[in-house]
């Protein structure tokens, strides 16, 4: 009866053995292929596929334009990718650039001046310049709108001599927009009266009699400027076009552009320059990455809903960057058959 028992415990102790050698082997079974797929015990955690699983985009404040636009590419970039993609509030142009030189996002929204201002280290950004961040393309003009009323008798920018001219709020990118057409037209700040004020601000200075005019910088029509027309006539005041190529020729950042007619009740169309809204990125992120992102957006806008979506095409996407394409970008503009300068 002892033998039986002795001969059962031997058994059961042969089988117990089996079932925890079969579960060790499972185990190591099981970590050798998470480490074959995600490559985490040879390499010191680095993924070994360049394509991240996350990215961000930095846009602007929820009440401005970049923030929905933001929303609608990081769904068109999670879903023709596959790379999760979130947009983040920001305090828009110069903070983005910031954000990326850090390595906090991937991409950014910002104006193609403030770019080029980051590239070269100036104004804001002096002694701070920014060599890790290329562009993606441009999307819609922000056009420099000169804005005063028929009864100050301003027609032209050399008639702003003397005048008190607004020229954006303190650290905005207005005044560097507007110290550049004055500069065109042989001027400067102490040619005028400078005010630094908002356009609300602004509006209500040249309605109230305070101030004679202002430059505004902003994708039209402005909602400041619309309330203006309600109660005054506006007067957008005209760049000649020789001022306009000698600006577009010293600083590549601006375009041509116009405030149409009809905006803000103006009989015809006004000539005048823009800076425009673009679309930066990390240098970190690998051409094949980029390439993909740019190709994702371009290709599906309309899948965007907000009324600017309307007014971004690759054909001038390569216009007015302000900083160099990332190589991805360059990459699918040529493939289209478009001209990278």
């Amino acid at each position: 009866m002892k033998k039986k028992s002795f001969m059962l415990s031997m058994i059961l102790l042969l089988a117990l053995s089996m079932v925890l050698a079969a579960c060790g082997g499972g185990a190591k079974e099981e970590a050798g292929n998470e480490n074959a797929e995600g490559g985490s015990s040879d390499n010191g955690g680095e993924a070994t596929d360049e394509k991240p699983k996350f990215i961000s985009i930095v846009t602007g404040g929820t009440g401005g334009t970049y923030f929905p636009l933001g929303g609608a590419f990081a769904q068109i970039i999670t879903d023709e990718t596959g790379i999760q993609t979130n947009a983040e509030t920001s305090g828009a142009s110069a903070e983005n650039m910031n954000t990326l030189k850090d390595g906090n996002a991937e991409i950014a929204f910002t104006q193609t001046d403030i770019a080029s201002y980051a590239s070269e280290g100036k104004l804001m950004f002096e002694g701070n310049a920014i060599d890790n961040v290329s562009a993606i393309g441009t999307l819609y003009p922000e056009t420099i709108q000169i804005v005063t009323t028929a009864k100050s008798g301003i027609k032209s920018v050399e008639d702003l001599k003397g005048k008190k001219v607004s020229v954006g709020a303190p650290g905005s990118g207005t005044a560097p927009n507007a110290e550049q057409i004055l500069e065109v037209h042989g001027l400067t700040f102490d040619d005028i009266q400078k005010q630094d004020l908002s356009f609300d601000e602004s509006t209500a200075g040249i309605q109230d009699g305070t101030i004679d005019a202002a430059f505004v910088t902003s994708g039209t029509p402005t909602g400041a400027v619309e309330g203006l027309s309600a109660t005054e006539d506006v007067v957008i005041v005209p760049i000649a076009q020789d001022k306009i190529d000698a600006l577009i020729e010293k600083y590549q950042y601006y375009v041509q552009d116009e405030v149409p007619a009809g905006t803000y009740k103006l009989a015809e169309a006004v000539p005048t320059v823009a800076v425009q809204a673009m679309l930066a990125v990390a240098n970190d992120l690998s051409e094949d990455v980029v390439y993909n992102i740019t190709k994702a957006i371009f290709e599906n806008l309309d899948k965007v809903t907000h009324a600017k979506g309307k007014l971004i095409k690759a054909e001038n996407a390569v216009k007015g960057t302000g900083i160099d394409l990332h190589p991805g970008a360059k990459k699918y503009f040529e493939e289209l058959g478009i001209t990278v300068e």
